[in-house]
Formats: C-alpha cells, sequence, structure tokens
C-alpha cells in the first residue's frame, strides 16, 4: 500500500532546473504549477499544516490589505483548508486545527504545528525533510492523522506587469515516516487583492474543476 500511495505522489517537481533555486525578478513567472495527486492519497487521511511564512512586496501596496501576521496566517490557513475540503473531498483532509488540538493534549512531547520549522520546505532542493523538523511532524502526523502530510511552506505575493498581484504558494507532499518529498509545486495565480490572489493560485491545483 505504501509503494501505491508513494507512486501516486511521485510526481517530484524538480523546480531547481526550472530556476527555483535562484531569486527570481518580480516579474518572472513560475513553472506551470502541477495538479495535486490525489489518486494516491485518496480515501487516507492526510494531514494538512499551517501556513508559517507569508510576505508580500512592499511595491504592491497590500499591507493594509494583508493585515498583521497572525490574522493573514490564520486567513490563508482558512481559504487552503476550504478549497482542499471543497475541491478534494476524496481525502480525508485533518486540517490545522486538529493537529494544535494534538499538540495541545501532549505538551512536552510533541511540538505544536506553528512551531516547526515547515517554511524550510519551500527550498526546492530539499526532497528528503531533515531532522529535527522530521520526527516532529512525524510524531504529530501519527496523533492526528496518518503518514502523510500536506505542507504550504509558504506564500509571497508579487507585483505584475498588469498592476495585479500574484501569490505564489509553495506546497509540498510528503510521506512523515521515511521523510520522502513526494510532491512539490509552486502554486500561482493573480489577483486585484491577496486573497483573490490566493485562491487564483490554489485553483491550479486542481485544474479539471471550475
Amino acid at each position: 500500500m505504501a509503494r501505491r500511495v508513494v507512486a501516486g505522489l511521485a510526481v517530484l517537481a524538480v523546480m531547481g532546473a526550472a530556476g527555483c533555486g535562484t531569486t527570481q525578478p518580480a516579474a518572472s513567472v513560475p513553472p506551470e504549477p502541477l495538479p495535486l495527486p490525489t489518486a494516491g492519497i485518496a480515501g487516507r487521511p492526510v494531514t494538512l499544516y499551517p501556513l508559517t511564512l507569508i510576505a508580500a512586496d512592499p511595491a504592491l501596496g497590500w499591507a493594509d490589505l494583508i493585515g498583521e501576521r497572525q490574522e493573514a496566517l490564520q486567513r490563508a490557513d482558512s481559504l487552503i483548508g476550504a478549497f482542499l475540503t471543497e475541491r478534494s473531498p476524496e481525502v480525508n483532509w485533518v486540517l490545522p486545527e486538529a493537529l494544535r488540538q494534538a499538540a495541545r493534549r501532549a505538551p512536552g512531547m510533541l511540538v505544536g504545528p506553528d512551531r516547526m520549522g515547515t517554511a524550510l520546505l519551500r527550498e526546492p532542493s530539499i526532497t528528503v525533510i531533515p531532522d529535527p523538523l522530521r520526527s516532529q511532524m512525524r510524531n504529530l502526523t501519527g496523533v492526528a492523522g496518518d503518514r502523510y502530510a500536506l505542507v504550504p511552506a509558504s506564500l509571497t505575493f508579487y507585483a505584475t506587469q498588469s498592476g495585479s498581484g500574484r501569490a505564489e504558494l509553495s506546497v509540498i507532499m510528503a510521506d512523515v515516516r521515511n521523510g520522502i518529498v513526494g510532491w512539490r509545486t509552486i502554486a500561482h495565480g493573480e489577483g486585484t487583492d491577496p486573497w483573490t490572489a490566493l485562491w487564483s493560485a490554489l485553483r491550479t491545483m486542481v485544474p479539471d474543476l471550475p
């Protein structure tokens, strides 16, 4: 079963070859996003980790629209969770709040998901989750879900030549038991405000729906 699921996830996008390992100009668009590989995880619990990194190009003038960091992270998590449960119901998503509750029930034993260094997983060269993050995720995911985790590693907003903004959501899926990152993409979309742009980016992960 594990091989079947890993096969379903093994669409590993080697983003470094597409230039994601270097700093991009603000107007540079990432490669075409890869669709979420739900075939290999349908019917299984998959833990959705919370976003911990959000940043925006000051040229956008979106500081007021994005708001305070914690508020922005919560809003992004809410949109991501709503999108996945609505557009990919074949997966049993374990949302971030369930992870937080599991961590609170075992203080000193489990690290809360908001305190983990999941943002480092945005680095395209990472193909295996390093310790101590790997062990932290394995322990928490094992309690709250199963073995597979979807991690929004970072959300960034850039100005575009059209005058709108572009959201870039770096996302990975991994088997936390062995630490292997089996799927990676940068979902991107444009909008006149950060949350419309994020929703547009999310839609590229399930492109077969309107």
